[in-house]
Order: C-alpha cells, then sequence, then structure tokens
C-alpha cells in the first residue's frame, strides 16, 4: 500500500488493478455517448463479419463451383479454418494488447489495425477466383476481426465500473444479435454484385470500430511490459480451472449455452420445412422467427442489464434465463402450427436477451486478473467460438441417429439438456451473486 501526503490512500503502481476495481467509485461511470459507440461498434463489427458466415460465404462458392455438393464443401471448409483463426486471434490479440505500450494506448492500435485489415481481406474474398483465395483470404479476415474484437471486448474492463457492467453487457448482447438479423438481409439485398456484397458490410465495421477508436480515452500504459517470452505466449491460452474456478465454470456455462443454441439455429431452416411443409415460403417464416427473437431479446435484455446492475445481482438471472431458454428449446419439439412457432421464437429471444445482457458482466466480474484482461477475456471467447464449429457436426451426427426422417426430437433434446446443464453450471460460481 502506499500513501499520499494527504494521508489519503492511493494504490502503489504494483497493487493490483482489481483492488481498484472494488472500489465502484475508481472508474468514472461512462455517459450515453460512450455506451452508444461501443454498441454500434459491436453492431457494426457482426454485421461485417457475420454476413459472410450466414448467406454471402454460399454466394460465393457458387461463383466457384456450380456443384451443389462442392459449394457445401467449399463452405465447411472455409469456415472451418476461419473457426480456427478465431480461436487463434481472440487470445493471442489480447493477450499482445495487454502488453503493448503505445502512444496511442494498449488497445486502439490493435482495434484500428485489425478492422483495416479485416475489411482488406474481404476485399480479397470478392475478388477470389479460387476455392485456395477465398479460404486464405477469409482466414485472414477472421485474425483481423478478432484482433480488433478481443482488445474491444477488453475496454469493457478497463473502461467501465462494475455498477455499468450489466448496462454494456446487455448493450453488446442486443447490438450482437441484432447484427446477425442486419448481416443476414443486407447479404439478401446485395447478392447480385460480390464487390458490394462483401465490401459495404466491410466498411459498415470499419466506420463502426473506428468511431469508436476515436472516442476511446486508452492511454499509454505506464507500466513496463515484462519481457517477451514464447512459453508466456503458450501459456497465455490456459487459465487453470482449479486455481479460478468462477472463471472455469463461466467458461463451462457459456461454451454449453452457445452450444446449445447453434444446435438448433444451424438447421433451423430444415427444421421448418420438415416440421411446416413449406419450402417454397420456408426463408420467410424463418425470418420473421427470428425477426420475433429479435425484438423480444432487444426489450428483455436492456431491461435486465438495468435490473441487475440495480439490484447487484447476477447469477440469478443467468440461471432463470437459461432454464427458460432450455424449455423454449424443448418445445419446438411439440409445435403444431407457424404460429407456435413464432411464439416459442420470441420466447427464445426473451430468455437469450436475458442472458447475454448479464453473462458478460458475470464474467467481468469473475476474471483471474483485471491487469491482463484481454489475455483472461480471450480465453473465455474460446467458449463462444469452439461450439459454433463442433454444433454443425454434431447436429449432423444426431439427425442422422436413426433411418427415415431426420431426428429433430434427438437434436433438440440435446439442446434442451446442453442449455439446462449451462444453468446449473454457474450455481457454483461464489464471487458473484
Amino acid at each position: 500500500m502506499a500513501y499520499s501526503n494527504n494521508n489519503i490512500y492511493v494504490p502503489s503502481r504494483n497493487q493490483s488493478r482489481s483492488l481498484v476495481k472494488d472500489d465502484a467509485t475508481a472508474i468514472k461511470p461512462k455517459g450515453a455517448i460512450f455506451i452508444a459507440a461501443l454498441g454500434f461498434a459491436q453492431f457494426c463489427l457482426f454485421v461485417a463479419l457475420l454476413g459472410p458466415v450466414m448467406v454471402s460465404m454460399v454466394l460465393k462458392a457458387e461463383t466457384l463451383s456450380g456443384d451443389s455438393l462442392a459449394i457445401t464443401n467449399i463452405v465447411g471448409n472455409v469456415l472451418g479454418v476461419g473457426a480456427i483463426a478465431a480461436l487463434i486471434g481472440n487470445v493471442l490479440f489480447g493477450y499482445l494488447s495487454d502488453r503493448t505500450r503505445s502512444r496511442y494506448g494498449r488497445r486502439r492500435p490493435w482495434i484500428v489495425g485489425g478492422v483495416l485489415f479485416m475489411a482488406l481481406s474481404l476485399y480479397m474474398i470478392s475478388l477470389a477466383d479460387s476455392v485456395a483465395v477465398l479460404l486464405i483470404a477469409w482466414f485472414c479476415a477472421q485474425l483481423g476481426a478478432n484482433a480488433a474484437f478481443g482488445p474491444f471486448i477488453a475496454t469493457l474492463s478497463d473502461q467501465l465500473p462494475r455498477t455499468q457492467y450489466g448496462k454494456a453487457s446487455a448493450v453488446i448482447g442486443i447490438a450482437q444479435n441484432v447484427g446477425v438479423l442486419a448481416a443476414t438481409w443486407l447479404a439478401s439485398k446485395l447478392s447480385g454484385d460480390m464487390f458490394l456484397l462483401f465490401m459495404v458490410p466491410a466498411f459498415i465495421g470499419v466506420a463502426g470500430m473506428l468511431g469508436y477508436a476515436l472516442i476511446l480515452k486508452d492511454p499509454p500504459s505506464e507500466e513496463p511490459a515484462t519481457e517477451f517470452q514464447l512459453k508466456n505466449l503458450l501459456k497465455a491460452f490456459w487459465v487453470n480451472p482449479v486455481k479460478h474456478s468462477d472463471f472455469g465454470y463461466a467458461w463451462l456455462s457459456r461454451f454449453l449455452v452457445i452450444f446449445s443454441t447453434f444446435l438448433f439455429t444451424t438447421y433451423r431452416l430444415p427444421y421448418v420445412i420438415e416440421h411446416f411443409s413449406s419450402e417454397s415460403n420456408a426463408v420467410d417464416i424463418v425470418f420473421n422467427g427470428v425477426l420475433a427473437y429479435t425484438i423480444c431479446l432487444v426489450i428483455c435484455g436492456y431491461l435486465a442489464g438495468k435490473i441487475s446492475d440495480r439490484l447487484g445481482k447476477r447469477k440469478v438471472f443467468v440461471f432463470a434465463s437459461l432454464v427458460i431458454f432450455s424449455i423454449g428449446t424443448y418445445s419446438l419439439i411439440h409445435l403444431d402450427s407457424i404460429t407456435q412457432f413464432y411464439i416459442a421464437e420470441a420466447l427464445l429471444g426473451a430468455a437469450f436477451g436475458i442472458y447475454t445482457s448479464v453473462d458478460m458482466a458475470l464474467v467481468l466480474e469473475v476474471l483471474p486478473n483485471p491487469d491482463r484482461c484481454g489475455k483472461d477475456l480471450g480465453v473465455f471467447n474460446i467458449a463462444g467460438v469452439l461450439p459454433q464449429s463442433l454444433a454443425p457436426l454434431t447436429g449432423a451426427i444426431l439427425l442422422n441417429m436413426t433411418s427415415g426422417d431426420p431426428n429433430y426430437h434427438l437434436l433438440l433434446i440435446v439442446a434442451g439438456v446442453s442449455g439446462l446443464l449451462g444453468a446449473i453450471t454457474i450455481l457454483p460460481i461464489k464471487k458473484v451473486k
């Protein structure tokens, strides 16, 4: 400990920043402009990044091959390689931003450089005339996006007091999911022009992240960086779940929840076709369902984030929302009409909105070391990226477990159980109420 001449307590340079974070007044609450820029940047980045995942990559693959099986293989291989880049990039660039001692701050150089590299890579995708170029360009796009996203998320811990974690978590959760809807819509409107299909979302992503970088107060770190060693970089990909059990439980919960979500959303369109025999308008049904999902997510997520901050409680919101989400997922087995499908989507959206608005706030409170939050949040983000690759493969196996029609009953039961396990895994966390 250190004291100033007027006997007011001042944390020493070597003292853990976590002690400062325990005092909600140590970091001043941010105003509406900062929160709005935070949400807008998240929205813009996900418009740029998820358009290719949802629609654009399939359309691009169609320009390289006319065979439906070949197109499926191209998309699967390209997105799979991109997922590897995302896994690496989240931790790598979070770790590097923790160590950065630039005059422009720790996070800003990576946010700006990453999003510009992503835009350049999307430009290469628009021009790609071979599968090899497409694969390399998408790998680079994911690296660039995560070079920006990892440090961007770290600014939540850097910039916000704990009393605003719920609000900020709600804003970025809502922005991300609205970005998914906007990316799908935008891709459908620009499908006739490969350049615009990739570069309009790229421009949006750059605009949002640069706007955030401009208003971000990211002063240079005064702490000297330790000597760079490769073994320390490799260690950055690991957080001991026994030593930091709260973080480990939160990581496992996020993995189970995202796995549950993608088990259904990956096969949402064929599910609609199978259950309602309406292949001709299945896309419209899915879009309307996602719209109902998103509207309820926005409303419930915003309210839950504010209430969670006011009460100072996180676990009860996360647990209750995941139980509701699991029930909603299971209910998809028993639907008899399109109207019931829309109601189920609305229920799932409300539950997931509450979850996304509070879960990130919970995670920020169980970080092992706030001084290296970029690295630790990068490790945590693996829990969101990894199941996005595993769920489609697992879903395909579950759907083909029985002969005849795809086994959606089994798929949805597994998805519901996974979500419920995600709720139960939250309960042992001790540091958060």
